[in-house]
């Protein structure tokens, strides 16, 4: 896997339910920060909504994200309370 670089847009692999967001959402690599017990190295996380509005900010091992790939296709899904939304073609 390509290493990733900060700024970039990248792919969560695993949902975030205390932010709302779920596997496959796009974020920015904001910045990289060390585990606090030289655990795997994190990153920080920004998100936001189509109409280019800041939703979420959140910190995750490097290891659950993924960078952004030609064959990708972007989706629009609601976010609700649940964190729970049923993508739909845009």
């Amino acid at each position: 896997m390509k290493a990733l670089a900060l700024h970039e847009r990248v792919a969560l692999k695993r949902d975030l339910k205390e932010h709302q967001l779920r596997a496959g959402d796009v974020a920015y690599l904001v910045d990289f920060v060390p585990h606090p017990t030289l655990g795997d190295e994190g990153a920080v996380i920004e998100v936001f909504n189509v109409v280019g509005e800041s939703i979420a900010f959140a910190t995750v091992p490097l290891s659950e994200l993924e960078p952004l790939a030609g064959d990708d296709v972007l989706a629009v899904r609601r976010r609700n309370a649940s964190g729970a939304g049923d993508a739909t073609e845009a």
